[in-house]
Order: C-alpha cells, then sequence, then structure tokens
C-alpha cells in the first residue's frame, strides 16, 4: 500500500515531467517546501518508480542549465520596471 507521501512523489514527478516546471513552480504548486520536492524527486521516486525518476532528472537538469538565464532575465525586468518608475 503506498502512503500519501509516495503518492505525492509521484505526483510532484509528473507534474515536473509534463510542464517542465522548476522545483521552486512545483513547490509552490502543491503547498510544499522546495526541499521537499527536491527529496520527492531524488530519492522518493527512485526507489518507486526508477524509469520516472530518470525522465524527471532529465528536466531537473535542462532546469539547472538555464537558470542562469532566468536569472538574468529577472534581473533585468527588475531594473526596468524601477527605471520606468
Amino acid at each position: 500500500m503506498k502512503t500519501y507521501i509516495e503518492e505525492r512523489a509521484v505526483e510532484v514527478a509528473k507534474f515536473m515531467i509534463h510542464t517542465n516546471a522548476t522545483v521552486r513552480e512545483t513547490a509552490k504548486k502543491f503547498g510544499i517546501s522546495k526541499s521537499t520536492v527536491h527529496k520527492d524527486i531524488t530519492d522518493r521516486v527512485e526507489r518507486i518508480d526508477p524509469e520516472l525518476a530518470r525522465s524527471v532528472r532529465a528536466v531537473l537538469e535542462v532546469n539547472k542549465a538555464e537558470r542562469h538565464i532566468r536569472g538574468g532575465l529577472a534581473t533585468r525586468e527588475k531594473y526596468l520596471h524601477s527605471k520606468n518608475k
């Protein structure tokens, strides 16, 4: 019998795969911490469904590779908005 935590871990992983969501976006959607999301997708899903874990790990790698770009865009937006005030 799967526990609530195992079911949530699988749902979190599926959400990330289908939406290419970041850990932060996923945490907000499920109302849990970023640490919990990370533990769910790296530890718990690996034990439950290794194939699903490989898929979600691929999404994590893409997000990790792109995060410096998103950070730069966010900073740019911040200063564009503060300049116009």
